[in-house]
């Protein structure tokens, strides 16, 4: 068991740019501190520099990570694409192992968007490396976790109302932060 009756866990997925970590942000920004955000492109890319495969470290490290700060009584956003065939047993098990409220979200937008988010991103180096391409190849319409029910959210909602339905959905709204 992971985690205590007091802790959410967030689980934010979808695909390149369909607003996982603008979701997360937004979700730390409403709630404060003792609310840590476990980015899938932080471990994998930065942390261990790996590419994303079956089996590979990062999905260890980010269970690993995810378990340690639910168990010292911070909430966690876990976000990330998190395809379902690479990450969905973790995922299943977390869930499973988890004391309080969990709930998980996918961020559905078409592709379209995607290619329109994507050209909107400030990091224009980022914007060189990552070509269409790359998030063609990416891309997976609709890759829910088999095992786990995910409350889908399209782009008909906006930031603010995707954080605000997730803030009451899993009760950080009526939970006090914590000032540590």
């Amino acid at each position: 068991m992971v985690g205590s009756e007091d802790t959410r866990l967030v689980i934010v997925r979808g695909n390149s740019a369909s607003g996982k970590s603008s979701v997360a942000a937004g979700l730390r920004e409403a709630f404060g501190r003792n609310l840590a955000i476990v980015g899938q492109d932080n471990l994998r890319r930065i942390v261990l520099r790996e590419h994303d495969r079956p089996d590979a470290a990062n999905i260890g490290l980010i269970d690993l990570t995810t378990r340690y700060a639910l168990d010292h009584g911070f909430h966690v956003v876990l976000e990330g694409i998190l395809y379902a065939d690479h990450y969905g047993v973790m995922l299943h098990d977390l869930i499973r192992a988890h004391r309080g409220v969990t709930r998980c979200y996918y961020l559905d937008v078409p592709f379209e968007t995607t290619l329109l988010r994507h050209a909107s991103k400030p990091d224009a180096a980022y914007l060189d490396h990552v070509t269409e391409t790359h998030l063609r190849d990416w891309y997976r319409d609709k890759d829910l976790l088999p095992t786990v029910p995910e409350t889908v959210i399209d782009t008909a909602s906006t930031l603010g109302q995707t954080v605000g339905q997730i803030m009451r959905e899993t009760g950080l709204d009526r939970v006090p932060a914590v000032d540590r």
